[in-house]
């Protein structure tokens, strides 16, 4: 794909970490999430990270990383941070907490500053691929710099 990379917010915040990272463009398919970006990639979708924007029931955001052929218990994830409830938020509200659009969130230079979430596994990948803050956009990075760019919590929150 000769496109050009954009450079958002992500791709910023990354610059002034000075992280490394590689991009990554595919063809971005409406409702197609992280299995029509790992099969564009040619990886593996437990490799893709999806970045959710969630809410605890004082409407306080925060993200979830998780690997993209997960789910997120958000009875689990409530009872590990000490919440009552968690819930995803509404695609508008994300958008508005985050600064970027559903299906292009990253969890780099976010709008508003939200704690960050991190299923513990995702460490143990050699490379992870999560959102540049386009949709169509991926950036291959090493987890442990995602960990501690964002000073992630891990915990266990997949479903099985």
């Amino acid at each position: 794909m000769s496109e050009k990379t954009p450079v958002t917010t992500a791709i910023r915040f990354l610059r002034l970490k000075q992280l490394a990272y590689t991009e990554h463009l595919y063809t971005y398919e409406e409702k197609g999430g992280t299995a029509v970006s790992a099969r564009e990639l040619g990886v593996d979708e437990h490799c893709v990270v999806k970045t959710l924007v969630m809410e605890d029931e004082k409407k306080q955001p925060l993200l979830v990383l998780m690997h993209g052929d997960k789910e997120v218990s958000t009875k689990n994830l409530a009872r590990l941070i000490g919440c009552k409830t968690i819930t995803p938020c509404k695609p508008e509200i994300a958008n508005k907490h985050s600064g970027y659009m559903v299906g292009g969130t990253s969890p780099f230079g976010t709008k508003k500053t939200m704690p960050v979430y991190m299923q513990n596994s995702i460490l143990a990948l050699e490379k992870i691929y999560l959102n540049g803050g386009k949709r169509g956009f991926l950036l291959g990075m090493n987890p442990a710099d995602v960990k501690s760019s964002l000073n992630a919590t891990l915990v266990n929150a997949a479903t099985d």
